[in-house]
């Protein structure tokens, strides 16, 4: 019994030529969240470059020395009112029983000249066509309300000095500083060149919001638990 002849020998399994070309890899979309189109690369990014970042804007450089002058303006005058020792009485207008009502009443009228400064406002800086006295009230509105203030602010800073012994203290102090500090600023604003247009409305609310705090805590509170007399 002869044994069985060797099986022919089996034929290696062809190998794939190895490719010489890369295989593309395809990149994940952008993410984006919420609606409308994915976000785009900035300009000069997908290519390897930094964008350059965004100038400063020198008419805000303009306003910054202004700013800084209306901020020490109000600091001095709050400086200077807690160290002046308190007289108790600095100014008295004829026709008031007290100098406490004299500054609630000419506080009151200023008020009252600083809205007209606000609507005046308003129509200047309105598209429509500005009539021409408009510009004149304001300007005027504004002296004659400055004007009036003075003895309000000498009667504080002498009579009274700042004073934080209550909130209601402590706001109407700082508030009146602010409006001087605020005032200041606007005014140097208007004179110089390269100021944006958005420092006036700015410094303009804020003088009015300091304000209004400045009545509401001393006339109104005066009016309420003194009685509303001159």
């Amino acid at each position: 019994m002869t044994n069985p002849p060797f099986p022919p020998p089996q034929q290696p399994y062809p190998q794939p030529e190895p490719t010489t070309q890369p295989v593309p890899i395809q990149q994940p979309p952008p993410r984006h969240s919420g609606s409308g189109p994915p976000l785009q690369p900035a300009p000069g990014v997908a290519d390897g470059q930094l964008a350059a970042p965004p100038k400063p804007d020198p008419k805000a450089a303009g306003f910054l020395l202004p700013l800084l002058v209306g901020c020490l303006v109000a600091v001095l005058l709050g400086v200077y009112g807690s160290l002046h020792e308190p007289t108790g009485f600095s100014v008295n207008v004829s026709g008031f029983s007290s100098g406490a009502y004299a500054k609630a009443w000419l506080a009151t009228v200023a008020l009252l000249l600083a809205v007209v400064q606000v609507v005046t406002a308003r129509i200047m800086y309105s598209p429509a066509a500005t009539p021409g006295w408009v510009p004149g009230l304001h300007r005027w509105s504004g002296r004659i309300a400055l004007l009036l203030t003075v003895p309000v602010v000498v009667h504080c800073l002498f009579a009274l000095g700042f004073e934080t012994y209550s909130v209601r203290v402590l706001v109407h102090s700082v508030a009146g500083c602010v409006v001087y500090g605020a005032f200041v600023a606007k005014m140097l604003s208007l004179t110089r060149p390269g100021v944006p247009g958005w420092a006036l409305p700015l410094l303009g609310g804020l003088l009015f919001a300091a304000l209004v705090t400045v009545w509401f805590t001393s006339a109104v509170w005066l009016f309420d638990t003194k009685g509303l007399h001159t």
